[in-house]
């Protein structure tokens, strides 16, 4: 009986250094990161600009590619577009240089993916050539903004190669190729232009409607239209005016154009699940079951208090899953004197992330079961020479698992556009926001539109929902 009350006692106090290692050590990086986060969200982007700087050591760690990621959005927001691009050129480079660090993987299978450096997500990688885009586009930089369209085309490329015959529904993004669009149109670059254009349309048809629920704009409709228009091609306008049952009647731009890009709420967060438990067999002792993702904790008596320390056995395995931050506003216009011209979805980040997560979760499954057979495999060979030192290596195995729970966490919920023909001079223009209550919130902004010109604005609407299981 003495030898039993022993073993429980140790077993007791294993089981909770596990539970506060479970607590300290499964902090998700949204929730390390929380200061900047909240900073950011409350729209004090010069605290979480702050923030940024105090944490400068982040931009040679592993995950140094979301450091310049949040930079690069932060100093955006703060009007310092050539300090933001210089920040996205950083993440641009790495992306471009990143190699696989073999030890790295190595460890990753006897603790976690924490442990190697974060190299983003498709989608990602592609966004992050809007944001420098359009920092060009508001430093007046046209040929650096068409470097970026140009940049975008070989990422694309590369997601057709990387993801040919294989079930990713995110391989192709419409809102990139209607980006490349808009900035090639504006250039004067109308062949280009019209060759993105159908190329979106194509995605957003074939793609984005059944995977996203996103059909194509009207506006890219519009365009469409008229570049096929504008390059003579006659065949072509024929098509798509068909397509879409209308006829197009030309009128010749007077003034110049207002291309407004809405950021809208913020996309999800990664987060984990997991399936663990504490578990004592034999012919009695005590069964713990926990399990995170239903939220529940089942202990279980045999009944029978003999036991040994061999017995003693913790087991866990993570994966990664995304929180929802919905967004406060479901819909916007904008205000131009009696018109109202409303912006429409060209990209929904949220629908894509959870996409491609579902898309991967069979590997991810796959690399979550191997990296426990292969710390099982680890406790084993150590109980059989010191069965304290298995059990001690059985609950640093459970407290080191992890899922990557890593993401570009300043992404917009969805990204909305317009595009306002305007003539010469100052214009005052009001983007109305409407919540989901019937409410409607008001910012208003100056324009001085020059003949011929396009003017580019992006606006950032933080306003979510806290974090759910979607």
């Amino acid at each position: 009986m003495r030898d039993s009350r022993v073993l429980r006692r140790a077993v007791g106090l294993v089981l909770g250094s596990v539970l506060l290692g479970l607590l300290a050590g499964c902090a998700t990086y949204y929730q390390k990161s929380i200061r900047f986060q909240e900073a950011f969200v409350n729209g004090d982007l010069q605290a979480a600009n702050k923030l940024l700087q105090e944490n400068a050591g982040a931009a040679t760690g592993r995950d140094r590619l979301l450091y310049f990621f949040q930079k690069g959005v932060v100093l955006q927001m703060l009007g310092d577009y050539e300090a933001s691009n210089a920040a996205f050129e950083e993440a641009y480079l790495f992306t471009e240089d990143v190699q696989k660090n073999y030890a790295a993987e190595a460890l990753s299978l006897i603790t976690n993916p924490m442990v190697t450096a974060y190299r983003g997500e498709d989608f990602e990688i592609v966004l992050l050539h809007y944001y420098k885009a359009l920092n060009f586009l508001r430093l007046n930089r046209t040929e650096e903004a068409l470097v970026e369209c140009r940049r975008i085309n070989i990422r694309l490329n590369e997601l057709n190669d990387r993801y040919s015959g294989r079930e990713n529904r995110y391989r192709r993004d419409a809102f990139a190729y209607n980006l490349m669009g808009i900035i090639f149109e504006a250039a004067g670059e109308i062949n280009n232009a019209f060759i993105s254009y159908r190329n979106a349309w194509e995605v957003y048809r074939d793609d984005y409607r059944e995977h996203f629920g996103l059909g194509p704009p009207d506006q890219l409709k519009q365009d469409l239209l008229r570049t096929a228009y504008l390059n003579g091609f006659q065949e072509e306008l024929a098509f798509f005016e068909k397509e879409f049952g209308r006829n197009y009647i030309h009128t010749p731009l007077e003034g110049g154009e207002l291309v407004f890009f809405l950021n809208n709420g913020l996309g999800p967060v990664k987060g984990e699940w997991s399936i663990n438990f504490a578990l004592i067999r034999g012919d009695g002792g005590v069964v713990n079951f926990t399990n995170d993702e239903l939220g529940i904790s089942i202990p279980f008596d045999t009944g029978n208090r003999h036991g040994d320390l061999k017995d003693l056995k913790f087991l866990r395995v993570a994966f990664p899953r995304y929180l929802e931050r919905k967004p406060v506003y479901r819909s916007a216009e904008l205000a131009v004197g009696e018109r109202r011209i409303p912006l429409e979805i060209g990209e929904n980040v949220n629908a894509i992330a959870y996409t491609t997560l579902e898309d991967r979760m069979l590997r991810e499954f796959a690399t979550g079961l191997l990296r426990l057979a292969i710390k099982q495999a680890s406790e084993e060979a150590l109980r059989k020479k010191h069965e304290g030192l298995g059990v001690l290596l059985s609950a640093v195995n459970a407290i080191s698992e992890k899922a990557d729970t890593r993401n570009w966490q300043t992404l917009p919920y969805w990204i909305s556009y317009a595009r306002v023909p305007l003539s010469p001079g100052s214009h005052e223009i009001t983007l109305e926001s409407h919540n989901r209550h019937g409410g409607t919130d008001r910012d208003t902004f100056t324009f001085d539109i020059g003949k011929g010109e396009t003017e580019f604005f992006l606006f950032h609407t933080l306003a979510s929902q806290p974090l759910s299981v979607r």
